[in-house]
């Protein structure tokens, strides 16, 4: 739908960054230099020899901006993600370069030029990508390079298709009217002209001259379609069709290329490839430190346990861990060994008598999830997630919570999202699992020490943790 806009953006973009990053590597020499801030000690380089470095500049940021995919022709990021993806791409060339330059030559660049460079070149990459869809814009409003569109739908479908043209104006899209199918009686968001019925696609796309054709039909509309692709299939225009499963892509919603075939792929989780590995390491390394730098702790806590009450220090459970896997988890005891013999599985209450002298301390300031660390480490858990229930309540609760099952896609975690918005313990089901979606969908290496970060700025302490 937009890849005739991607392929012009990303052939500017390409050009864009090629002159940004060299003459930024260039200016930065001249910055250094010539207008010192920091009075110049060491002498003053020769300036050919800077420049003799400006095609492997070029040539490193092009390959890491290419990996990052900042050029794919065939997605529309938001601009937040495009910028993310833009700052990601420069760190990493910078850095690259860095250990190159100082590895692998004899001769010692300015650290000045350097950090000129890292920040009028992040500057400067960061502010090119708006500007650009700026310049598509101011175009589009005066009439060059539009297409006209004719939508064809009703419903949900094509209310969220014509939300998206509204929100991405750089693409041209200029929407001429909307068919329906017959009978539709509810206008279609937008202001946009109801010009006729499915039949009377071939009339007026001949009067509107329009582009291309999108489709966006509901389900109950599908038996329809063969009926609109016969009628229009002999005409000069794309088309194109949305396909109405948005309300089944609770994670989110991606098409793949199998050979040819088109796949709607539904629920995915983010964690895949590279991601997955940079969250595994993070959490080996964190919860490897966090175990050993936190023995002491552990080993008063543990005592603390053994001599106030009867039992075991340990208190492992099952839980429901990555793809509904069970494992056993770990805690420092809290309650009575027996405290679940006439009760049977139930969540702790305000002033629960089962808990041990010491359990209520332990559980108000989390103490007693500490042992999670090693379930963390051998890879049950991560230390970011949504908090594991125990068979029992998953069993009931996925009959009973619409997309329970879906906080399942990722590792269990001994903190998360729902926990540090007060969501924990005996608190709002409904509320805590739409922190856990939002948590899947929205992942991000950044969000996870976000959370992380908020998990220590606020405390351990939880006045739901009875």
């Amino acid at each position: 739908m937009f890849a005739q806009y991607r392929f012009t953006v990303a052939g500017l973009a390409r050009l864009l960054d090629v002159a940004i990053i060299g003459s930024i590597w260039l200016a930065s020499f001249w910055l250094r230099f010539h207008v010192p801030l920091i009075e110049v000690t060491k002498g003053f380089p020769p300036f050919s020899t800077y420049a003799a470095l400006t095609p492997l500049v070029v040539v490193l940021w092009s390959i890491a901006l290419n990996a990052q995919g900042v050029y794919r022709p065939h997605s529309l990021p938001h601009a937040r993600t495009e910028i993310l993806m833009l700052a990601k791409a420069h760190v990493a060339a910078l850095l690259c370069f860095t250990a190159l330059t100082y590895v692998f030559s004899e001769y010692r660049y300015s650290r000045g030029v350097l950090i000129y460079f890292g920040v009028l070149g992040s500057i400067c990459l960061l502010l090119s990508r708006p500007a650009l869809h700026s310049l598509f814009r101011l175009l589009h409003r005066k009439g060059i390079r539009t297409q006209n569109v004719l939508l064809i739908g009703q419903g949900r479908a094509l209310e969220l298709l014509i939300d998206r043209i509204a929100r991405f104006p750089e693409l041209g899209f200029n929407v001429v009217g909307v068919l329906m199918p017959p009978g539709a009686e509810v206008a279609p968001a937008g202001g946009h002209a109801v010009l006729g019925h499915l039949d009377d696609a071939t009339r007026v796309l001949r009067e509107t001259q329009a582009h291309k054709v999108l489709i966006a039909l509901g389900r109950q509309q599908w038996a329809d379609l063969e009926r609109v692709l016969n009628s229009v299939q002999d005409e000069t225009v794309d088309i194109q069709i949305v396909p109405d499963v948005h309300e089944f892509a609770t994670l989110g919603c991606a098409v793949e290329d199998f050979d040819g075939l088109p796949v709607v792929s539904l629920n995915e989780s983010p964690l895949l490839g590279w991601r997955a590995i940079t969250k595994r390491v993070t959490d080996v390394i964190f919860a490897g430190i966090a175990l050993i730098l936190g023995a002491p702790v552990f080993a008063l806590v543990a005592l603390a346990v053994k001599v106030t009450s009867p039992g075991p220090v340990f208190y492992s459970q099952e839980r429901v861990g990555l793809d509904g896997r069970r494992f056993k988890m770990y805690k420092f005891r809290s309650m009575r060994v027996d405290a679940e013999a006439q009760s049977g599985a139930v969540w702790a209450r305000v002033g629960d008598d089962r808990r041990t002298p010491i359990g209520a301390l332990l559980r108000a300031t989390s103490l007693d999830e500490i042992p999670q660390f090693w379930n963390v480490l051998v890879g049950h858990m991560s230390l970011v997630g949504p908090r594991p229930e125990r068979p029992v309540f998953v069993d009931q609760f996925r009959h009973q919570i619409s997309h329970y099952m879906l906080r399942h896609r990722v590792k269990a975690g001994v903190t998360g999202w729902a926990q540090v918005n007060g969501w924990r313990g005996d608190t709002s089901l409904d509320e805590r699992i739409l922190c856990d979606l939002y948590y899947i969908r929205h992942w991000s290496y950044l969000f996870d020490l976000k959370i992380l970060f908020l998990t220590i700025w606020k405390g351990f302490v939880n006045k739901n943790a009875y």
